[in-house]
């Protein structure tokens, strides 16, 4: 019998479903928090006037910023995998190579692509767009903000993917909600400066001593830029407590986390090799959103955009918690297949989607039930009446549209998860490029050219298709099963670096 430290019972006798919710609600939580950090943003800037340009240019500005950051995320996702599957093969101090290797990534990806997409980005507006003078301005001015304040968000979401890969996400959850603190109180005195408008109550008392801090900084209001900058703030917060746990006594003493800082090829290679598809597709997917919110829907003018935006946010709500699950899903089919043990990934992957399918059909009750007063909410009550039972009637069909799809969502976001922690990318990242520009672009502008009395709701039509038809797709990829032949460790090219001394618990996460 081989003798030495063993996991403790408590661990082992675990049961599934307690083993996933350890995993999966704080994942959930922080991919809440991340939601609203943008819902906070979004609502905050619909108060700074009646106008519903405000809403419009930081739902705009947002995606077109998020258009390079997503592909560099998408290509991160990975580090989950490798990690997970490390702690499953019980070789954890292989990992954070895996993690500052993203970290190089991170730097190399924003001075190559994000600093020069900020300075295309006002031709790109103006050559792609028919937005007036003043909505392209505050596009610009939220876009550039955020891009310039992008090392921050992807490094942030690459040391995120090795806790979870670790299954440690309640540090990852800690950081998040702290920067969502710091961006709300930055957002108060930044966006609406001394000038501020809620008065009475709480919300009353919290903004006049954000008017106050404002005039004694003689800060003025910055209005949607303001936002950004908030955003930013929030972000640095979100990377420095997980940095400062990675690189700690603790974790160097049981992994050595600090020992391959240095850019390590072979690593960087690992994580391209089946990290490339993640970044094409969730980068094509940005693209196709992006030009279905700014350009198509952007077509019939700012109620609309702005309609269709304020839906996008309670999407958002919607479907980033289940992104939360699906990172949960990937942590543990990765840490089976690291185990040699596919069957009980299947296992993982079917509990994770019967989660997510179970909170998004309640996410699509409520859509349907409250769609009024959520859409309602965004909504300056100075709006003059007219424009404003448009934007709510139009943004509750939106809703309707959204409510449709919600189980086909959480098919597809759980299956990708679980083929990602395989190692399985491709083919997943083909089907969805394919998919997004037949449906959402394709059939966006055959929804305005056919069928131009459904306003902007055809190219929602359009979207809505492509969501069931992806559920369906990777849902079919995953029966197949070929993902269960894939031994990505024993393919890997990066060294196992800081294993000259094994951890005090025998190579398990404690």
């Amino acid at each position: 019998m081989q003798s030495g430290p063993t996991m403790p019972s408590a661990a082992r006798e675990r049961s599934p479903l307690v083993e996933m919710l350890a995993i999966a609600a704080p994942v959930m939580a922080t991919m809440t928090s991340h939601t609203l950090m943008q819902f906070v943003d979004g609502l905050m800037v619909s108060r700074i006037g009646p106008d519903p340009v405000y809403v419009a240019a930081q739902g705009n500005g947002g995606v077109a910023a998020f258009i390079p950051i997503s592909v560099v995320m998408g290509l991160l996702t990975v580090v989950n995998t490798y990690v997970a599957q490390n702690l499953g093969a019980r070789s954890e101090r292989a990992a954070p190579a895996y993690a500052w290797a993203g970290l190089w990534l991170c730097l190399i990806s924003w001075v190559g692509l994000m600093l020069p997409f900020a300075l295309a980005l006002p031709t790109l507006l103006a050559e792609f767009t028919e937005h007036s003078p003043n909505l392209i301005t505050l596009e610009m001015q939220y876009a550039r903000i955020l891009i310039l304040g992008a090392i921050f968000t992807l490094a942030a979401r690459c040391i995120a993917q090795y806790f979870y890969g670790m299954h440690k996400p309640v540090i990852v959850l800690v950081a998040v909600l702290a920067g969502n603190l710091v961006n709300l109180a930055a957002n108060s005195v930044l966006v609406y400066g001394p000038e501020q408008s809620i008065t009475g109550g709480p919300l009353g008392a919290w903004f006049g001593l954000a008017a106050s801090i404002a005039e004694s900084l003689s800060i003025p209001r910055l209005g949607v830029p303001g936002a950004a900058i908030g955003t930013v703030l929030g972000t640095v917060v979100e990377l420095a407590i997980p940095m400062l746990v990675f690189l700690g006594p603790k974790l160097n003493r049981l992994y050595a986390t600090r020992a391959p800082w240095r850019f390590s090829p072979s690593h960087v290679r690992d994580i391209m090799r089946i990290g490339w598809p993640g970044a094409l597709m969730l980068g094509n997917e940005m693209v196709c959103w992006s030009y279905l919110m700014v350009v198509l829907i952007g077509f019939f003018g700012e109620i609309h955009n702005t309609a269709g935006w304020i839906a996008l946010r309670y999407m958002h709500l919607a479907f980033m918690p289940a992104i939360g699950l699906s990172i949960a899903v990937t942590a543990q089919v990765g840490k089976c297949m690291g185990m040699k043990r596919p069957d009980l990934a299947v296992r993982r992957t079917y509990l994770g989607l019967a989660m997510t399918m179970a909170y998004m059909g309640v996410c699509a009750l409520g859509f349907v039930v409250f769609r009024y007063d959520a859409i309602a909410l965004f909504v300056d009550p100075a709006m003059d009446p007219e424009s404003r039972a448009e934007l709510i009637s139009i943004g509750s069909k939106v809703m309707i549209a959204a409510a449709v799809f919600q189980l086909f969502d959480a098919l597809g976001i759980t299956m990708v998860g679980a083929l990602r922690g395989a190692g399985d990318t491709v083919w997943p990242g083909i089907a969805t490029i394919l998919l997004a520009w037949v449906c959402i672009v394709g059939g966006g502008h055959i929804a305005i050219e056919a069928f131009p009395e459904l306003g902007s709701l055809g190219p929602w039509i359009g979207a809505s298709a492509y969501i069931i038809f992806l559920g369906i797709a990777v849902c079919y990829r995953f029966l197949r099963g070929k993902w269960k032949r894939i031994d990505l460790l024993s393919h890997s090219e990066g060294p196992v670096i800081g294993t000259e001394a094994p951890s005090p618990n025998d190579g398990r996460v404690l």
